[in-house]
């Protein structure tokens, strides 16, 4: 799916509509310290090799989510285009 490099959008902080630029949202690592990984690794420990909460069906298709950041004042915002699909955002040339 392409989309825009640059769109003319609302800006809280501006309170108008100002050009903003597109950058596609990549998720940073994980963080080892994070309560939830630590509870899974106490798990993991010993005889009990299972971690509960794992789910049970994956989901076919992702929201595909873009970072916008204002020109003037740089504030960046997150947008989900669309719904759930298949299709990789592409940032048209």
């Amino acid at each position: 799916m392409n989309f825009v490099r640059e769109i003319n959008t609302y800006c809280s902080k501006c309170n108008k509509h100002t050009p903003h630029t597109v950058k596609l949202y990549s998720k940073g690592p994980m963080s080892g310290l994070k309560i939830g990984n630590r509870r899974a690794v106490r798990k993991r420990t010993g005889y009990i090799g299972k971690v509960k909460g794992k789910a049970a069906v994956k989901k076919l298709a992702k929201r595909q989510k873009v970072m916008l950041s204002c020109k003037q004042c740089k504030l960046v915002t997150e947008r989900v285009i669309g719904s759930r699909t298949k299709k990789k955002l592409e940032i048209k040339s």
